[in-house]
């Protein structure tokens, strides 16, 4: 059997390889370590501060949906943006073209498979709005829920996993979980349960904090502004 090849170390290159180990492990590994050891009511204190220093958030998502007992898994995916002052866009690209988004005035659902929108107060939304709140900031996480240590495994590598309890009745949430990133404390899974056991996962990838760009369009108000293809039904709820 052929010995394995060894690559030669230059003597200058195998001195530098011993002083970034040593440097790893008197001041990396115990940070790490630390990281690792916060209480859950850290985490989500950490998470709130990274997203009240940023003035926007764009991330692609992937959502499922399914009800208790049932075998039933609706699924949805498409690009989403979160920018200060009270405005929001979700672009639904499968199953079906849908745009959700908040001026910070007006919050309006568009659905070209049944080509009607739905336009009401953006008030209400964005004061229910779980996700619109940590991605802004704008609610007090520790204020408005408990945090704990999960009940269920983690099973994503590089993650602190908490559960969130509301405080108070909450119209759509029972409980949460929220998984976020050691490294940088960003939300990466969210998982929604609500008053029915009907169970929201949305996960979060190529997340962005202060980009310049949605896609292809410069961020700026006009993004939040919709105007449906002409036959478009327009349903106020004002």
């Amino acid at each position: 059997m052929p010995r394995p090849v060894i690559p030669c170390i230059h003597p200058q290159f195998s001195r530098m390889f011993r002083c970034w180990f040593l440097f790893a492990a008197f001041f990396l590994i115990p940070v790490l370590a630390q990281a690792q050891d916060l209480e859950p009511r850290e985490v989500a204190l950490r998470l709130q501060n990274t997203y009240e220093k940023a003035t926007n958030m764009v991330a692609d998502f992937r959502q499922t949906s399914a009800m208790k007992f049932s075998s039933r898994v609706q699924k949805g995916s498409g690009t989403m943006i979160f920018r200060k002052p009270g405005q929001l866009r979700w672009d639904y690209q499968d199953p079906s073209e849908q745009v959700f988004l908040s001026d910070g005035k007006t919050f309006s659902m568009y659905f070209a498979r049944s080509k009607q929108m739905i336009v009401s107060s953006a008030r209400e939304y964005l004061q229910s709005d779980v996700t619109y709140s940590f991605f802004t900031g704008t609610g007090d996480i520790l204020q408005d829920f408990t945090a704990a240590g999960p009940d269920i495994a983690n099973s994503a590598d590089n993650t602190f996993l908490i559960k969130l309890t509301p405080r108070a009745s909450h119209p759509h949430v029972a409980a949460m979980y929220a998984w976020v990133t050691m490294n940088s404390f960003l939300l990466i899974h969210l998982q929604i349960i609500d008053h029915f056991e009907t169970v929201t996962d949305l996960y979060f990838d190529n997340i962005q904090i202060n980009a310049a760009n949605y896609g292809s369009r410069k961020i700026e108000d006009q993004l939040f502004v919709f105007s449906p293809p002409a036959g478009t039904e327009i349903i106020d709820q004002f």
